[in-house]
């Protein structure tokens, strides 16, 4: 099996990548994905631990969301920041989540990754809409651990 840097093509990498520029055009929000090879400890804690490492709690208006893999171990969460978590439904990350496993079941981690990001693109877009002024305060590449 692969591992975390070459678990995507370059193609892949573009199409993620692609849809994080997408999802946050409209938007003030702040999308990341990491990617890893195993996950340790709880997935949630080790998310919670990146999504402070990558800086994704520090954006201005707190609506900052982390995609994480841990591929290996075939682990994934998502984290919202506070801003955004205030703003979407109760059930918003799990709703994600399982929309995302449908295409992982399948093999198709770039589908998930693409949709799970558009889907949290149309909630940062209507709550967090772009302002003239907004910069891009984080980098839109895939890290990797």
């Amino acid at each position: 099996m692969p591992n975390a840097q070459n678990f995507f093509t370059q193609e892949d990498k573009a199409r993620i990548r692609t849809a994080i520029l997408k999802a946050e055009l409209d938007s003030s929000g702040e999308i990341r994905v990491h990617i890893e090879n195993h996950c340790k400890g709880e997935v949630l804690d080790r998310a919670a631990y990146l999504f402070e490492y990558l800086k994704i709690n520090q954006t201005e208006q707190r609506n900052g969301v982390l995609f994480y893999l841990a591929v290996k171990d075939h682990k994934f969460a998502i984290v919202g920041d506070v801003g955004i978590n205030k703003e979407v439904e109760e059930n918003f990350w799990e709703d994600i989540k399982a929309l995302m496993a449908e295409h992982f079941k399948l093999g198709d981690f770039v589908t998930g990754l693409e949709n799970g990001i558009a889907r949290t693109g149309q909630k940062l877009k209507k709550h967090f809409p772009y302002q003239r002024d907004d910069i891009n305060e984080l980098s839109d590449e895939i890290s990797f651990g």
